[in-house]
């Protein structure tokens, strides 16, 4: 469910005092407040959105205004997905990569 249009967009109190102190040249903006919704006046500012780990710096666009700043931060890493079909796809790169230097190896040496 959405947030009701009567109470307006959620944007962290410190979060916003500090875009109104600084100039988008400043550098980085630390924050913890993934639920903020992103305004017009970020717009042009870098923040550093905390994912759980570490700060991931995310540059702020006019397309970005009115989504959550966690949104562009992921908490979590995508490894791959198993099985039979990704051993068959990473043998094959490893094969043309092979291949691949062999070639270049051939063309050198002639």
């Amino acid at each position: 469910m959405t947030r009701s249009l009567k109470k307006g967009p959620y944007v962290d109190e410190k979060l916003s005092k500090k875009v109104a102190n600084k100039k988008p040249e400043d550098g980085v903006i630390k924050t913890w407040a993934r639920a903020s919704q992103i305004s017009p006046d970020m717009v042009g500012f870098t923040f550093g959105v905390h994912n759980g780990k570490e700060h991931l710096e995310v540059f702020v666009t006019e397309d970005m205004v009115g989504h959550r700043l966690g949104e562009f931060s992921p908490t979590k890493k995508f490894y791959r997905h198993g099985g039979k079909m990704q051993k068959e796809l990473d043998q094959k790169k490893k094969e043309s990569e092979i291949a691949a230097a062999k070639a270049a190896k051939a063309s050198a040496n002639s």
